[in-house]
C-alpha cells in the first residue's frame, strides 16, 4: 500500500496504515485495483478513510455529501458509515474512474445509499437544499476548493461536519517560498477557515493533511 505525501515520517505513516488502519480485504481489493491505474496514488489513505467513517458515525449523519469521488474507496467508507436509510450524493466527472468503485459498492451492500451525479460539483450543489446535509468531504480539484467550501456553508446543517483533504499538500503550505497557483491557494484557505467565525476547525496531521470544521 502506498503512502499519501505528507509531513509524517514515512515509518510512522506506514505503521498507521499497515497495522492500526487496516482495510478490511473489500478496501483493500478495490485500493489494489485502484493503485494499478497511472493517476492511482490520488486514493485516500486508509487512516482517511476510517476517520471519514469514525466521524460520520460519531455525529449520527444521514445525509452525506462527497465532492471527488475518483474509484469510489472514501465514498465506500462514508456510505458503510451510514444508517440503512442514508444517503451519500457523490459529486464526480469521470464515469471511467467512478465505474471502478461501483462493483465495490454493491458487494459492500451500499448502492442503495449512494447517490452518483456526473456532472460538474458545483452545478450538483446548486440543486440541493439548504442546510440538509449533516457531513460533507471535499476531494476534488484543489482550485475550486474555496468554492465548494462556500458551497458547502449553505448546505450543511448547524453541527455538521466539513471535511477538506490534501490541505498540507505535502508540507508546502508551510513553507512560504512556495509560491505556485495551487499552493498559495489551500495555504490562504486555510487561513481563511482558521479564522473563520462561522466554523470551529483544526487541521490534521493525517495523510496529507485533512481540514477538520463544525458548522456553527
Amino acid at each position: 500500500m502506498r503512502t499519501k505525501s505528507s509531513i509524517t515520517a514515512e515509518p510512522v505513516a506506514r505503521y498507521v496504515i499497515e497495522k492500526i488502519t487496516v482495510d478490511t480485504a473489500l478496501e483493500r481489493r478495490l485500493r489494489t485495483e485502484t493503485e494499478k491505474l497511472s493517476n492511482g496514488g490520488m486514493i485516500s489513505g486508509s487512516d482517511v478513510g476510517r476517520l471519514l467513517g469514525v466521524l460520520a458515525q460519531s455525529i449520527g449523519a444521514q445525509r452525506a455529501l462527497e465532492i471527488g469521488t475518483f474509484t469510489g474507496y472514501t465514498a465506500l467508507m462514508i456510505a458503510q458509515a451510514l444508517p440503512p436509510d442514508g444517503r451519500l450524493i457523490c459529486c464526480d466527472v469521470s464515469d471511467e474512474w467512478t465505474r471502478i468503485g461501483r462493483p465495490y459498492w454493491n458487494e459492500a451492500g451500499v448502492t442503495s445509499k449512494i447517490d452518483l451525479r456526473l456532472a460538474p460539483a458545483l452545478e450538483t450543489l446548486r440543486g440541493l437544499e439548504a442546510g440538509s446535509i449533516d457531513f460533507a468531504f471535499i476531494d476534488a480539484d484543489k482550485m475550486n476548493y474555496d468554492n465548494y467550501y462556500e458551497a458547502c456553508m449553505k448546505l450543511v446543517r448547524p453541527g455538521g461536519l466539513i471535511l477538506l483533504d490534501n490541505m498540507l499538500w505535502g508540507g508546502d503550505v508551510a513553507d512560504s517560498a512556495v509560491r505556485d497557483e495551487t499552493t498559495v491557494a489551500l495555504r490562504n484557505l486555510n487561513a481563511k477557515i482558521a479564522a473563520d467565525s462561522r466554523v470551529t476547525s483544526v487541521l490534521m496531521t493525517v495523510g496529507d493533511g485533512v481540514m477538520l470544521c463544525r458548522r456553527k
